[in-house]
């Protein structure tokens, strides 16, 4: 069933809605698109999307299908992994244009998803909703369709959070709002400076519940036995050794890329020289 669905989206197709709708022209209030993923075992995971450029007037919708599909086919030359999951518009809700949108994707893939991504922030957030199509009607009736809601989720790779973090920081850096990528060792030292912040949150939140100063929580106590369960039996010694090795492995790593990089610019020097 279609009602069992369950969306996960990455944060770089939020930040493409978001720049299509930045770059929308200036007589349309509502941007439309492409979602690209996978399904597999009713977890929708959308990785990518694009824009497709349409006109909405009262009672039909004019969209560029053929630009859609001839993006499409491009997309599946980089990456034949991505197939098409559903179709995202922005704003808070769903319109009456919706429906024909929707049906349209219906012949591309089966069970097609419907995100919203609200635009206009209202009650000041960017809100994020899913929907699935759900067809309604009476036998030998004219039949129709109610758009319901599914749970949406935000997951990240590896990559994707890094980046999110350096997004963050510019938030805090002044009017110009760039920051510059850390050096690996930086980061490790920026990462083991939040670790002890939240050990410290978690310590404080154990003897306050010891104390009864604070309700104990189920599913926090459950979610801290699963932390402390999954941390590795080792003493001192051996943990010092293992994040040693590995840090001489990164310096390593750093200083054969400042080395390479040495060899490059000493090669283009050379080749100016010679071709003058």
């Amino acid at each position: 069933m279609a009602l069992n669905l369950h969306v996960k989206i990455h944060p770089v197709v939020l930040f493409q809605i978001v720049d299509a709708y930045e770059r929308r022209n200036a007589d349309s209030h509502r941007v439309i698109g492409t979602l690209l993923g996978s399904s597999d075992k009713g977890i929708v995971e959308v990785t990518n999307c694009f824009c497709v450029p349409h006109k909405e007037y009262d009672d039909q919708v004019e969209a560029e299908l053929s630009y859609a599909m001839d993006v499409y086919d491009l997309n599946r030359r980089v990456n034949s992994n991505e197939a098409i999951v559903g179709w995202w518009a922005t704003g808070h809700e769903v319109t009456n244009h919706s429906a024909v949108i929707h049906e349209y994707y219906s012949r591309e893939c089966n069970n097609p998803v419907h995100v919203t991504v609200d635009t206009s922030l209202q009650n000041g957030r960017m809100g994020l909703k899913a929907y699935v199509c759900v067809p309604l009607g009476v036998p030998n009736g004219k039949p129709g369709c109610m758009f319901t809601s599914i749970p949406i989720d935000i997951t990240c790779y590896d990559p994707e959070v890094f980046g999110l973090h350096l997004c963050e920081k510019t938030m805090t850096v002044g009017r110009l709002r760039t920051v510059s990528p850390m050096l690996d060792l930086n980061q490790v030292a920026e990462a083991g400076t939040k670790m002890t912040v939240l050990l410290d949150q978690v310590l404080a939140y154990v003897e306050d519940v010891l104390a009864n100063r604070v309700a104990p929580n189920n599913a926090v106590g459950r979610s801290l036995l699963d932390l402390v369960n999954s941390v590795p039996h080792m003493t001192q010694e051996q943990f010092s050794e293992m994040f040693n090795s590995n840090v001489k492995d990164l310096l390593m790593v750093i200083t054969l890329s400042q080395l390479i990089k040495t060899q490059l610019q000493f090669n283009e020097k050379l080749t100016l020289l010679t071709s003058v």
